[in-house]
């Protein structure tokens, strides 16, 4: 019995750090990550750019519907530093955002800290409780 816990103790330790967001997942560098293949069917993050602002990464990213409804998302930046260590993650609530039927969306952030060199940009459905 106790390893039964031990294990399933294990098994949501580890999902709780699993870097997947259901989602789609685009990066500054170029990288594009599909959590979720119906979610990509609809939505869709394109021309990410960054620039620096007042010595802060700032960085954005278009975000796509491609279907005819409105939908409820969510989005957030992650960012990274020269050793890809993620800076203030943990801290990063996501963000809401409706977006209707063909529109196109800019959504922008600024890192945390100087020491920012890349990040990600994550796109997930938002539930309601």
């Amino acid at each position: 019995m106790i390893k039964f816990i031990l294990v399933i103790t294990f098994a949501l330790f580890m999902s709780a750090c699993a870097p997947h967001s259901a989602g789609l997942m685009a990066s500054s560098t170029g990288e594009v990550r599909v959590d979720n293949r119906s979610f990509a069917s609809e939505i869709s993050v394109e021309q990410l750019k960054s620039r620096q602002q007042e010595g802060f990464l700032q960085g954005s990213g278009l975000i796509i519907s491609k279907v005819a409804t409105s939908l409820r998302l969510q989005y957030k930046f992650t960012w990274y530093d020269i050793n890809g260590y993620s800076l203030d993650d943990e801290g990063v609530a996501w963000k809401s955002l409706k977006i209707h039927g063909k529109q196109q969306i800019q959504v922008s952030g600024v890192s945390p800290s100087a020491n920012a060199v890349r990040y990600e940009l994550y796109v997930r459905m938002a539930f309601s409780n």
